[in-house]
């Protein structure tokens, strides 16, 4: 079995940067079909990504100048008017899967519903730490099996995932709603955590007891390997204050997972992150929930880069920066950012979710056709509602669940609800064949559609 893992498993390519930009671009959507619109928004974002990022030189944080066709690894719609769209991607110099590629695929009968809270966007629920964990506990209790990604269910020190769920990451749940692969659930999987050799033995410690702990409560077989020529991972906002960043130094990382992938199954990343600026961290907390979390983005994109190009589970969890910014007090923070102020490595979330991530397949085990709904926040427009638009699997957005800047409305027909529980009680209605007007009062008088022959119809039209 090992054997057969090996051969199918390529290595990746260098990358040298990873990277978050912005596109504005003009486009005017036909009046069609939600898939045909689908179709069209697909091709007009890669149409314009490839234009966009077609043999750049570009200046990067090691101060060389380099040419060459960046690939996108993450993707998000951040504004948009009447025939207008503000795109902020992330991009790698380096080889990775086309996160917009799709393949339309037949519906299917299983109940399995995706369970999606964007990172970096400052969800009023599910934007913190872990805060989205009861929301997904209960959207599980309604069906077969939730899809969802670290960010839902990533709580530091603590994961209270449902035992029905399948923990993702997130570019790899966007290419199973696209229809280009499969998730097959597993036992158990072996992980490799790679860290950053650190300057404090302390904070070492921290992430190797974290590991061990794993190791003799949860029944995890991980095995660490210590990075002496750390990532570069710097963390910012974009001009629409959504959490960015740009990574670099990613080399020596890609080396240490192409020499061991071939006997690991998973991989865990536990690595510094530093604020672009030093109030990013003091803000976060001491604000009342309007202030995204810095570290969020910069992690999705350096593991969706990552995941794109090793095609396997990836999550990361960050490592202080030292003892002293660790024991930072910031007194009562709010509830939602409580499990970061309790923790201490804040990798036990990330050992948890890998433990049983699925295995990424071709095809096998669970697909777009076996996904009955994709439930998401108010405000927001990426790669799920395209997918769900295009493979017309139905989207449920939860209205009190808002972002810090929303957008909107979406070109797509979408299904809107106040709060999770009313999300709940829809999808049962949806998993027992019950409609929901059928629930609702006043009840619709029941619409008759005449069929005319083609003489009786001239003759009605003159």
């Amino acid at each position: 079995m090992m054997a057969h893992r090996r051969r199918r498993r390529s290595h990746v390519r260098a990358l040298q940067v990873i990277e978050g930009r912005t596109f504005i671009f003009a486009h005017e959507l036909e009046e069609t079909e939600d898939k045909h619109r689908a179709d069209e928004l697909l091709h007009t974002f890669r149409e314009v990504m490839t234009q966009r990022l077609s043999d750049q030189t570009v200046e990067y944080p090691d101060g060389k100048q380099r040419s060459g066709s960046p690939r996108v690894v993450r993707f998000a719609v951040v504004r948009f008017g009447v025939n207008s769209y503000r795109c902020e991607v992330a991009t790698t110099t380096g080889g990775a899967r086309d996160p917009l590629e799709a393949r339309r695929l037949p519906r299917g009968t299983a109940f399995n519903v995706a369970f999606i809270v964007p990172t970096g966007l400052g969800a009023s629920i599910g934007g913190h730490a872990g805060d989205a964990t009861p929301a997904a506990r209960l959207i599980a209790s309604t069906c077969d099996t939730l899809i969802t990604h670290p960010n839902v269910v990533n709580a530091s020190d603590i994961n209270e995932m449902p035992e029905n769920a399948l923990y993702a990451e997130g570019s790899t749940l966007s290419r199973l709603l696209m229809g280009t692969i499969g998730l097959q659930p597993v036992r158990s999987n072996r992980i490799l955590l790679v860290m950053d050799k650190h300057s404090d033995p302390e904070v070492e410690a921290l992430t190797i007891n974290a590991v061990s702990a794993a190791r003799a409560c949860l029944g995890c077989d991980i095995d660490i390997v210590r990075l002496h020529d750390p990532v570069k991972v710097l963390a910012s906002f974009s001009a629409q204050s959504v959490a960015s960043g740009v990574i670099s130094n990613v080399n020596p990382l890609v080396d240490a997972i192409n020499e061991r992938r071939g006997d690991y199954d998973a991989v865990a990343l536990a690595t510094r992150i530093t604020l672009a600026s030093p109030e990013h961290q003091k803000r976060y907390f001491e604000a009342d929930g309007e202030c995204v979390n810095p570290w969020g983005g910069v992690e999705a994109m350096l593991t969706h880069a990552l995941s794109l190009g090793f095609n396997m589970p990836i999550a990361h969890a960050p490592m202080v920066s030292s003892m002293k910014s660790l024991n930072a007090a910031y007194g009562s923070v709010d509830p939602r950012k409580a499990a970061e102020a309790v923790s201490s490595a804040y990798l036990h979330c990330v050992l948890k979710g890998l433990h049983r991530s699925p295995r990424i397949t071709e095809c096998e085990g669970i697909t777009a056709s076996d996904v009955a709904a994709i439930v998401v926040p108010d405000g927001c427009f990426g790669l799920p509602h395209l997918a769900g638009a295009y493979q017309g699997i139905p989207v449920i957005v939860v209205e009190d669940n808002k972002v810090v800047h929303p957008v909107g409305p979406l070109p797509f027909k979408v299904t809107r609800v106040r709060n999770y529980l009313e999300a709940a009680g829809l999808l049962v209605a949806m998993r027992q064949g019950i409609s929901p007007d059928s629930v609702r009062r006043p009840l619709s008088a029941t619409r008759v559609i005449d069929c005319y022959s083609a003489v009786e119809a001239a003759v009605v039209n003159v």
